[in-house]
């Protein structure tokens, strides 16, 4: 196989995965499905990253002999994710920041 297929079939066998995650989420209850919320969009991430960003042929051949690669890709997020709080809180703080900024325009103005 070459790389590009290589890819391909790492794809599509990531995308048969989720498909199965969506069918069964679609078979609970509307609360219950909340509680997959986050780790669904995980996954749709993992997917779109896949789709746009090729992996070396052994990465490709390591994730296509697992049984179910998405699975241990979100396990492997869910260890990984300490930046992304950082990222939310930064987030935060630089909205609130903004806002501070925007009332203080307006006092100004309206103060004239």
């Amino acid at each position: 196989m070459t790389l590009e297929q290589l890819n391909t079939a790492l794809y599509e066998k990531i995308y048969a995965e989720q498909q199965e995650f969506i069918s069964s989420l679609k078979t609970m209850t509307p609360e219950n499905v909340i509680q997959y919320a986050y780790e669904l969009v995980i996954r749709e991430d993992i997917l779109l990253s896949l789709e746009e960003n090729d992996l070396d042929e052994k990465q490709c051949k390591a994730l296509l002999r697992e049984k179910k690669p998405l699975d241990k890709l979100f396990l492997a997020w869910e260890k990984h994710e300490g930046d992304h709080m950082n990222e939310i809180r930064d987030c935060i703080e630089n909205k609130a920041n903004e806002l501070i900024k925007l009332a203080r325009v307006r006092v100004d103005r309206d103060s004239r």
